[in-house]
């Protein structure tokens, strides 16, 4: 072989390297430009996830407030009106105190009188009985129990029998719908 055809050769052959090295280099390239795609989409996919996490989160607090101020405002409508049944239920018993007010001032006849107000505190009873308040009923000698009585005072038990029992009631003691509303105010023997 001539100089000429190695000189051919070597060129040919560094040629080759290149074009070799230069795919190489091409190929390292695509496979970083692969990897960081392939890292970025789920960098993107993350911070679009969490985006719409964030979101949802947002508009679950702003329902949550909005129903908390929509409940508070009930419950506040509520507690304003909760007596209104009651009320306008005792208006028929106000309306007859008034007349029998009136004709205490014109009637001298005491059992007419007598009579009209025991029928104003009969029916004053029952209304309060038809919304469900319940007077407790107490006697001397009846157990003591904290739960429903108050003990005012504790005095000598007038027999043996008494320790430890009622022995008076001094006020009574009512309950609305098995829940105490005022305790019974009573003396216990000691």
């Amino acid at each position: 072989m001539s100089d000429k055809d190695i000189k051919k050769e070597q060129e040919h052959e560094e040629l080759q390297e290149n074009t070799a090295s230069a795919e190489t280099e091409e190929n390292l390239n695509q496979a970083d430009e692969t990897e960081k795609t392939a890292t970025e989409a789920p960098e993107d996919s993350t911070v679009a996830e969490l985006a719409e996490m964030k979101d949802k989160y947002i508009r679950l607090m702003a329902e949550f407030e909005n129903f908390r101020r929509r409940t508070a405002k009930e419950r506040i409508d509520l507690i304003k009106t909760a007596n209104e049944d009651l009320m306008s239920n005792l208006l028929p018993v106000l309306d007859d105190m008034e007349r029998a007010q009136q004709s205490m001032e014109e009637t001298k006849d005491v059992d007419a009188l007598l009579q009209g107000l025991e029928l104003v505190f009969h029916k004053l009873k029952l209304t309060l009985n038809q919304k469900g308040l319940q007077l407790m009923d107490l006697k001397p000698g009846d157990d003591f129990d904290a739960d429903f009585h108050e003990a005012v005072t504790q005095i000598p038990a007038p027999s043996e029998d008494l320790r430890g029992k009622i022995v008076d009631v001094l006020e009574k003691g009512y309950m609305l719908n098995e829940k105490v509303v005022r305790f019974a105010k009573v003396v216990i023997g000691a």
